[in-house]
């Protein structure tokens, strides 16, 4: 038994006394007398070496320290009881799944399908949090997320999603009929003269692409707006802000609606790639066992 923490049962009285600043209501709430409410009150009071409440005339105040102790203890109850309910709801598979997920795959592509998986496995609760950055499992209340990387992060197991192996200019049709002119047939040096689109952490995409198509003009990457995600650059493609580089999965429902379309049909290799990674010891957890197969499924099929 840890030595520093008191009674559970007293702090659930006194959470609830501290919210209702009243020990009669507190008893009424909890099915329990007046006396036996004030009894651990007064035990979790002696044990702590301080006040928790003021007594002023009929009225009990939490005290500064009280109010603070009270906001924390309600914190770790509320969490104890959503991981209580969370491990109740794992049998046969079922329960909730907390994934973080970088925010375009979740946009483009992750939440156009979940109505599918839900239909699957109405049982279980996708919750969805955008992440960008890397995290320790272990300081986060996430069971799996979807990164973008060139391998999984260290600690964890990964499972390859997709790759950026189709990355492509895109542009709004009426911006290429600005640009294009009478020309049947547009040429690379065409696009070096168009407004180029950039995502800022990817700033050497474009010049990458040119080089890799052997044309010979200095691009720069300085010229041009920047975007900070891929939605904001898709975004700005599909309002006639200029061409964008962007990974055909991305953006092939904006393709297929005639939203966005291809000026020239020349390809960027894969930069990067999508994986769904997770600590070991989440790897038999039904909820993110029964995503995983279904997630999968679709981005091996190409789906």
């Amino acid at each position: 038994m840890r030595k520093k923490i008191p009674s559970l049962h007293a702090l659930m009285i006194f959470e609830v006394a501290a919210r209702l600043q009243s020990f009669t209501r507190a008893a009424d709430e909890l099915a329990l007398t007046q006396s036996a409410v004030c009894k651990q009150i007064a035990g979790l009071e002696e044990w702590l070496g301080l006040a928790l409440f003021a007594r002023v005339k009929q009225r009990i105040i939490p005290t500064p320290a009280g109010r603070n102790y009270a906001e924390k203890i309600r914190a770790h109850l509320s969490r104890i009881e959503r991981d209580t309910l969370e491990l109740m709801g794992t049998q046969d598979g079922s329960g909730t799944l907390e994934l973080a997920v970088v925010p375009t795959f979740a946009a483009q592509w992750l939440i156009p399908r979940l109505a599918e998986f839900h239909a699957l496995r109405p049982d279980i609760t996708v919750n969805l949090s955008t992440c960008t950055d890397a995290f320790m499992f272990t300081e986060s209340p996430f069971h799996a997320a979807i990164h973008s990387g060139e391998a999984p992060w260290p600690g964890t197991k990964g499972d390859f999603l997709i790759g950026e192996d189709d990355t492509t200019p895109v542009c709004s049709p009426a911006f290429l009929a600005r640009h294009q002119g009478k020309s049947k047939k547009l040429s690379i040096d065409d696009i070096s003269r168009m407004p180029l689109l950039h995502l800022m952490t990817r700033l050497d995409d474009w010049r990458r692409w040119f080089d890799l198509h052997d044309h010979s003009n200095d691009v720069s990457a300085v010229k041009g707006a920047r975007y900070e995600l891929f939605t904001m650059l898709i975004s700005a493609a599909a309002a006639g802000m200029g061409v964008a580089l962007i990974p055909r999965f991305m953006v092939q429902a904006e393709l297929d609606a005639g939203t966005l379309t291809i000026p020239l049909a020349l390809s960027l290799p894969r930069s990067a790639a999508y994986y769904l990674v997770y600590p070991e010891e989440n790897a038999a957890l039904g909820p993110l066992l029964a995503f995983k197969t279904w997630l999968l499924a679709h981005t091996q099929s190409g789906g």
